[in-house]
């Protein structure tokens, strides 16, 4: 997304996320509430946008998905459900038009009803404001005129009357819904009344309207009240709310500033309630504390994360390329037959001991978890299982004598460079990668330090020949993953497919499950898509994210779905 991942968007999922989650919570069946339900708690980072327009940060999306609703969201387990809609849309046989059905009650924070209008006028905005995540608006027949300015409006959306809005698709695309409901992105809603042109570049208010709490309007549960930048942030539940109860908080308070050691702090003096919501986890070090602690690690959860990060290898040119000589980004570089790079990316990857990696790199796990179930991170649809790439196990003799036998005198690895991202995880985690490496196969590669940006960029010119790859999910999907990442048209010089990776028969699989209307079928396509992906090592997947909580024990509710914070309807402060 520009997309700052939830990076920076999951899971057939809480159920199998909590599955995994590592830490207590205390049980009873009778609650009393304190008299005070004022949640506390704060970011190092001022949010950066709260419009649905723009937001792109996991930081911005926990705020704006209280403050505004889609037509549908993700619960806490990740299931889709509706929100402004009154249900799942009717789709016809083909696919490629819905219809959504409105909530005839369903009203803005200032009393404005919210009509099909404010669809189509938010949609079209997203679209032509062309944004982070205004792509999950692309499906929409005359996004790509209006996305690139040539009109304001989407030829392929209409409005009947004032609750149904309907949508006319290019082709068929049976992600689309997951994409509408992730939160507070380019497909939420918005009040036209008070944003007015967004296509005046007169009018002020597309850029500020968001920044004050008398012009922050959304149809969500809470409402802001108060916003000092680089401060604090105050938000309050909205009286008589059109969707029902807002939930036990009658106060949220969010302090900006504080780093992760003095939020911990602070907590430990009573100050807050919570450390690790909007993407503002406690510093490894107190997680590695209170873990030790037999009293503190009750307050402790470590929530599986929707990140993977692997050793990335260019397969267009260089060594682990399959053909010699190397390809066209973007052409065909898998088709059957030999591949001159196999066995050096195989290798490569069974080279590394994940157990090593997590714990010199991941703080002994509290950061990261071994990467072995294929790309898709753990918990999330398309995750193939514990164990279920081989690539991934380690076996440092096979993995040498592989290696020996694909570069006997070294040539071909001679003078390489790990690209990454330099921060003190990565140089930690890179860094045992290049020993691994070195003790394993006897290679040495030289660590290439640099910022974020020239890495993406030179990772999409297909000039990094091995290289850190990361991938957040931002929603529940294996779309999500495959047409950014691994299919032929994001291969091309200057986009996402880093690797360069493309593969036919792969990109014949994940067409027919994007157009598929069945989803079991889709995900079922997904992961054949994957398994070809490993049977050719395309990625030497290391680890999977993770997200530490500390939560008083009289907060309950909290907690996170391995891409979103638990919505605030469902916190509340116990007697305590």
């Amino acid at each position: 997304m520009n997309r700052i991942r939830l990076r920076a968007l999951a899971l057939a999922v809480v159920g199998g996320l909590a599955a995994f989650a590592c830490g207590n919570s205390s049980g009873g069946t009778t609650e009393q509430l304190a008299s005070t339900q004022t949640l506390n708690f704060a970011i190092q980072d001022d949010v950066q946008y709260l419009d649905p327009g723009h937001a792109s940060s996991a930081v911005d999306i926990t705020f704006i998905q209280e403050v505004f609703s889609g037509l549908y969201r993700f619960d806490n387990d990740n299931k889709i459900i509706p929100d402004l809609a009154t249900g799942m849309p009717d789709v016809s046989a083909d696919g490629k038009t819905y219809t959504f059905h409105l909530n005839k009650n369903a009203k803005f924070s200032n009393g404005d009803p919210v009509t099909s209008k404010d669809v189509v006028y938010s949609w079209n905005r997203g679209a032509y404001l062309n944004d982070s995540y205004a792509t999950n608006l692309q499906p929409i027949v005359g996004w790509d005129d209006t996305s690139s300015n040539k009109t304001t409006t989407m030829s392929g959306l209409s409005a009947p009357d004032n609750e149904t809005v309907k949508a006319q698709l290019s082709s068929p695309a049976g992600w689309w819904l997951s994409a509408l409901a992730l939160p507070g992105t380019a497909g939420w809603i918005v009040d036209q009344n008070v944003i007015g042109d967004y296509a005046d570049p007169k009018n002020q208010k597309n850029d500020t309207w968001w920044t004050v709490p008398a012009t922050l309007i959304g149809s969500g549960p809470f409402m802001m009240t108060q916003r000092t930048p680089k401060a604090s942030m105050d938000y309050a539940p909205v009286k008589n709310w059109w969707g029902g109860s807002t939930g036990a908080l009658t106060k949220i308070h969010t302090d900006v500033g504080p780093d992760a050691v003095a939020q911990v702090k602070k907590l430990e003096a009573g100050g807050y309630d919570l450390v690790g919501m909007a993407n503002d986890p406690p510093a490894s070090a107190d997680v590695l504390r209170y873990q030790g602690d037999p009293t503190k690690k009750k307050l402790l959860t470590i929530w599986p994360g929707a990140r993977s990060t692997w050793l990335g290898f260019n397969e267009t040119t260089g060594p682990f390329a399959p053909k010699v000589g190397g390809v066209t980004p973007g052409q065909p570089v898998i088709t059957g037959g030999t591949d001159a790079g196999l066995a050096g990316r195989d290798s490569f990857s069974k080279a590394i001991d994940r157990s090593q990696l997590i714990d010199v790199a991941c703080v002994k796990g509290t950061t990261c978890a071994s990467a072995t179930g294929g790309v898709i991170a753990k918990g999330l649809k398309g995750y193939l299982g514990d164990g279920a790439d081989p690539s991934a196990k380690f076996d440092a003799a096979a993995a040498k004598s592989e290696y020996q036998k694909w570069d006997p005198d070294g040539s071909k690895v001679k003078g390489l460079q790990l690209d990454y991202n330099a921060s003190n995880v990565n140089d930690t985690l890179w860094g045992n990668v290049q020993s691994q490496l070195q003790a394993n196969l006897g290679v040495k590669v030289a660590l290439n330090p640099m910022d974020f940006p020239t890495l993406i960029s030179t990772r999409n010119a297909k000039q990094a020949i091995l290289f850190r790859d990361s991938w957040g999910a931002d929603y529940d999907n294996p779309q999500d993953w495959f047409d950014n990442l691994f299919t032929c048209a994001p291969a091309q010089a200057g986009r996402g497919n880093s690797a360069g990776y493309c593969n036919p028969a792969v990109d014949k699989l994940v067409t027919q499950a994007d157009t598929s209307q069945n989803q079991s079928t889709a995900v079922s396509l997904y992961e054949q898509a994957q398994k070809l992906m490993i049977k050719s090592s395309v990625t030497g997947n290391l680890e999977y994210g993770t997200q530490p909580y500390i939560v008083q024990t009289y907060v309950k509710g909290a907690g996170y779905t391995g891409l979103f914070d638990y919505r605030w309807e469902g916190i509340r402060i116990l007697k305590h």
